[in-house]
Protein backbone atom coordinates (compact mmCIF):
# COMPACT_ATOMS: atom_id res chain seq x y z
CA UNK A 1 0.00 0.00 0.00
CA UNK A 2 1.22 3.04 -0.92
CA UNK A 3 0.57 6.70 0.95
CA UNK A 4 -0.17 9.89 -1.79
CA UNK A 5 -0.54 13.51 -0.99
CA UNK A 6 -1.62 15.28 -3.42
CA UNK A 7 -1.44 19.29 -3.60
CA UNK A 8 -3.56 21.43 -6.25
CA UNK A 9 -3.35 24.31 -7.39
CA UNK A 10 -3.77 27.98 -8.13
CA UNK A 11 -7.06 28.91 -7.61
CA UNK A 12 -9.05 25.29 -6.85
CA UNK A 13 -9.04 23.13 -4.00
CA UNK A 14 -9.11 19.63 -3.34
CA UNK A 15 -12.19 19.04 -4.74
CA UNK A 16 -9.70 18.80 -8.02
CA UNK A 17 -8.54 15.32 -7.32
CA UNK A 18 -12.40 14.47 -6.57
CA UNK A 19 -11.98 12.27 -9.70
CA UNK A 20 -8.50 10.49 -8.62
CA UNK A 21 -8.97 9.94 -5.12
CA UNK A 22 -11.30 7.12 -5.28
CA UNK A 23 -9.66 5.47 -8.16
CA UNK A 24 -6.61 5.36 -5.85
CA UNK A 25 -8.37 4.08 -3.11
CA UNK A 26 -9.92 1.32 -4.83
CA UNK A 27 -6.18 0.16 -5.55
CA UNK A 28 -5.56 0.18 -1.85
CA UNK A 29 -4.11 2.83 -1.23
CA UNK A 30 -4.27 6.18 1.61
CA UNK A 31 -4.81 9.53 -0.33
CA UNK A 32 -4.42 13.02 1.32
CA UNK A 33 -5.84 15.88 -0.24
CA UNK A 34 -4.66 19.03 2.14
CA UNK A 35 -7.13 21.94 0.73
CA UNK A 36 -4.73 25.46 0.94
CA UNK A 37 -6.12 28.22 2.91
CA UNK A 38 -7.59 31.01 1.39
CA UNK A 39 -8.93 29.52 -2.19
CA UNK A 40 -10.95 26.59 -2.74
CA UNK A 41 -12.92 24.53 0.23
CA UNK A 42 -11.05 27.77 2.30
CA UNK A 43 -11.73 30.65 0.30
CA UNK A 44 -13.23 32.05 3.64
CA UNK A 45 -9.99 32.19 4.79
CA UNK A 46 -8.46 34.53 2.27
CA UNK A 47 -6.40 37.79 3.32
CA UNK A 48 -3.24 39.36 2.63
CA UNK A 49 -1.24 37.98 4.94
CA UNK A 50 -1.80 34.39 3.02
CA UNK A 51 1.53 33.27 1.09
CA UNK A 52 3.37 30.70 -0.16
CA UNK A 53 4.65 30.13 3.27
CA UNK A 54 1.37 29.50 4.53
CA UNK A 55 0.36 26.94 2.00
CA UNK A 56 3.87 25.08 2.93
CA UNK A 57 2.61 25.13 6.33
CA UNK A 58 -0.85 23.45 5.54
CA UNK A 59 0.76 20.66 3.85
CA UNK A 60 3.33 20.18 6.14
CA UNK A 61 1.08 20.05 8.98
CA UNK A 62 -1.28 17.43 7.51
CA UNK A 63 1.41 15.18 7.16
CA UNK A 64 3.00 15.63 10.74
CA UNK A 65 -0.15 15.25 12.73
CA UNK A 66 -1.30 12.41 10.41
CA UNK A 67 2.29 11.08 10.71
CA UNK A 68 2.22 10.13 7.24
CA UNK A 69 5.72 8.03 5.64
CA UNK A 70 6.90 6.92 2.97
CA UNK A 71 4.68 9.23 1.09
CA UNK A 72 4.52 9.95 -3.17
CA UNK A 73 3.49 13.71 -2.62
CA UNK A 74 2.35 15.04 -5.88
CA UNK A 75 2.64 18.91 -6.54
CA UNK A 76 -0.37 20.13 -9.60
CA UNK A 77 0.79 23.18 -11.39
CA UNK A 78 1.06 26.14 -8.33
CA UNK A 79 1.48 23.14 -5.98
CA UNK A 80 4.72 22.18 -7.36
CA UNK A 81 5.79 25.90 -5.81
CA UNK A 82 4.23 24.05 -2.25
CA UNK A 83 5.45 20.81 -2.50
CA UNK A 84 9.01 22.24 -2.77
CA UNK A 85 8.75 24.42 -0.16
CA UNK A 86 7.60 21.84 2.12
CA UNK A 87 10.77 19.82 1.56
CA UNK A 88 12.90 21.59 4.52
CA UNK A 89 10.07 19.90 6.88
CA UNK A 90 8.98 16.44 5.10
CA UNK A 91 11.97 15.24 2.81
CA UNK A 92 13.12 12.17 4.55
CA UNK A 93 9.24 11.40 4.89
CA UNK A 94 8.83 11.44 1.08
CA UNK A 95 9.45 7.96 -1.36
CA UNK A 96 8.68 9.94 -4.55
CA UNK A 97 8.67 12.92 -5.31
CA UNK A 98 5.95 14.35 -8.47
CA UNK A 99 5.81 17.37 -10.09
CA UNK A 100 2.40 17.58 -12.39
CA UNK A 101 2.55 20.41 -15.43
CA UNK A 102 3.91 22.21 -12.13
CA UNK A 103 6.35 24.87 -11.30
CA UNK A 104 9.45 23.25 -9.98
CA UNK A 105 11.46 26.51 -8.46
CA UNK A 106 14.91 26.63 -7.15
CA UNK A 107 16.05 28.16 -3.80
CA UNK A 108 14.88 32.34 -3.76
CA UNK A 109 12.38 32.08 -6.85
CA UNK A 110 8.69 32.76 -6.72
CA UNK A 111 6.32 32.29 -9.31
CA UNK A 112 6.05 35.50 -10.39
CA UNK A 113 9.87 34.79 -11.22
CA UNK A 114 9.37 31.77 -13.11
CA UNK A 115 6.11 33.39 -15.01
CA UNK A 116 8.36 36.68 -15.77
CA UNK A 117 5.72 38.80 -13.82
CA UNK A 118 6.24 41.92 -11.93
CA UNK A 119 5.34 41.88 -8.08
CA UNK A 120 2.80 44.89 -7.46
CA UNK A 121 3.39 47.67 -5.54
CA UNK A 122 2.98 47.57 -2.15
CA UNK A 123 -0.04 49.59 -0.84
CA UNK A 124 -2.95 50.16 0.97
CA UNK A 125 -5.10 49.95 -2.42
CA UNK A 126 -3.67 47.41 -3.97
CA UNK A 127 -4.94 44.33 -4.95
CA UNK A 128 -4.23 41.43 -3.07
CA UNK A 129 -6.49 38.90 -5.03
CA UNK A 130 -5.70 37.72 -7.94
CA UNK A 131 -8.94 36.05 -10.18
CA UNK A 132 -8.89 32.83 -11.80
CA UNK A 133 -7.74 32.72 -15.55
CA UNK A 134 -10.12 30.73 -17.88
CA UNK A 135 -9.21 26.76 -17.95
CA UNK A 136 -9.85 23.81 -21.05
CA UNK A 137 -12.23 21.42 -19.88
CA UNK A 138 -12.52 17.73 -22.12
CA UNK A 139 -15.60 17.28 -20.77
CA UNK A 140 -18.48 19.90 -20.42
CA UNK A 141 -20.15 18.34 -17.38
CA UNK A 142 -16.57 18.37 -15.69
CA UNK A 143 -16.41 21.86 -16.78
CA UNK A 144 -19.73 22.75 -15.42
CA UNK A 145 -18.64 21.69 -11.67
CA UNK A 146 -15.06 23.19 -11.43
CA UNK A 147 -15.63 26.28 -13.34
CA UNK A 148 -18.05 27.97 -10.17
CA UNK A 149 -15.60 26.90 -7.37
CA UNK A 150 -12.42 28.55 -9.16
CA UNK A 151 -11.72 30.92 -6.42
CA UNK A 152 -9.49 34.30 -6.57
CA UNK A 153 -5.84 33.81 -5.14
CA UNK A 154 -3.84 35.89 -2.68
CA UNK A 155 -1.08 37.22 -4.60
CA UNK A 156 1.49 36.33 -1.82
CA UNK A 157 1.39 33.05 -3.02
CA UNK A 158 3.08 34.02 -6.18
CA UNK A 159 5.69 36.73 -5.08
CA UNK A 160 7.14 35.16 -2.05
CA UNK A 161 10.29 33.01 -2.72
CA UNK A 162 10.72 29.21 -2.12
CA UNK A 163 13.51 28.57 0.07
CA UNK A 164 15.35 24.96 -0.59
CA UNK A 165 18.30 23.74 1.10
CA UNK A 166 19.46 21.49 -1.27
CA UNK A 167 18.83 21.15 -5.31
CA UNK A 168 16.06 18.20 -5.79
CA UNK A 169 18.30 15.92 -7.26
CA UNK A 170 20.18 15.47 -4.08
CA UNK A 171 16.95 15.20 -2.27
CA UNK A 172 16.71 11.46 -0.46
CA UNK A 173 13.99 10.12 -2.95
CA UNK A 174 12.48 9.85 -7.18
CA UNK A 175 11.31 12.51 -9.12
CA UNK A 176 9.29 12.50 -11.99
CA UNK A 177 7.99 15.19 -13.83
CA UNK A 178 4.52 14.80 -16.04
CA UNK A 179 3.89 17.04 -18.84
CA UNK A 180 0.50 17.65 -20.09
CA UNK A 181 1.27 17.67 -23.96
CA UNK A 182 -1.73 19.63 -25.29
CA UNK A 183 -0.21 23.06 -24.11
CA UNK A 184 3.05 24.28 -25.58
CA UNK A 185 5.25 26.49 -24.50
CA UNK A 186 4.77 28.81 -21.19
CA UNK A 187 6.42 28.31 -17.67
CA UNK A 188 6.26 24.07 -17.85
CA UNK A 189 8.33 23.64 -20.78
CA UNK A 190 11.40 24.49 -19.28
CA UNK A 191 11.10 21.83 -16.04
CA UNK A 192 9.85 19.57 -18.34
CA UNK A 193 13.19 19.81 -20.41
CA UNK A 194 15.26 19.21 -17.20
CA UNK A 195 13.83 16.30 -16.47
CA UNK A 196 13.84 14.98 -20.06
CA UNK A 197 17.86 15.54 -20.02
CA UNK A 198 18.59 14.41 -16.95
CA UNK A 199 18.85 10.73 -15.54
CA UNK A 200 17.88 11.98 -12.12
CA UNK A 201 14.42 12.33 -13.13
CA UNK A 202 11.46 10.38 -14.57
CA UNK A 203 9.88 11.85 -17.27
CA UNK A 204 6.30 11.22 -18.27
CA UNK A 205 3.72 12.75 -20.50
CA UNK A 206 -0.34 12.82 -20.75
CA UNK A 207 -1.83 14.16 -23.58
CA UNK A 208 -4.74 16.86 -22.48
CA UNK A 209 -4.72 20.23 -21.48
CA UNK A 210 -3.50 21.46 -18.20
CA UNK A 211 -6.31 20.18 -15.93
CA UNK A 212 -5.01 16.72 -15.93
CA UNK A 213 -6.90 15.57 -13.36
CA UNK A 214 -10.18 16.04 -14.20
CA UNK A 215 -9.65 16.05 -17.89
CA UNK A 216 -7.64 12.09 -17.29
CA UNK A 217 -7.94 11.01 -13.58
CA UNK A 218 -7.76 7.41 -15.14
CA UNK A 219 -4.73 7.77 -17.11
CA UNK A 220 -3.30 10.06 -14.45
CA UNK A 221 -4.23 7.28 -11.95
CA UNK A 222 -2.38 4.39 -13.71
CA UNK A 223 0.53 6.67 -13.75
CA UNK A 224 1.07 7.66 -9.93
CA UNK A 225 0.38 4.25 -9.31
CA UNK A 226 3.27 3.19 -11.55
CA UNK A 227 5.77 5.69 -9.58
CA UNK A 228 4.55 4.31 -6.43
CA UNK A 229 6.03 1.40 -7.63
CA UNK A 230 5.69 -2.15 -6.11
Amino acid sequence: MATFVLVHGAWSGAHGFRLVRPLLQAAGHEVFTPSLTGIGERAHLASPQVTLRTHVQDVVGQVLFEDLWDIVLVGYSYGGMVVTGALEHLADRVRHLCYLDAFVPGDGQSLHDLTGQSAPAPGVDTPWLVPPPDREYEDPAVAAFAVPRRTPHPVGCFTEPVRLAQPLEDGPFTRTYVRATAGSGGPFEAPAARARASTAWRYREIATTHMVPENRPAELTELLLELAGP
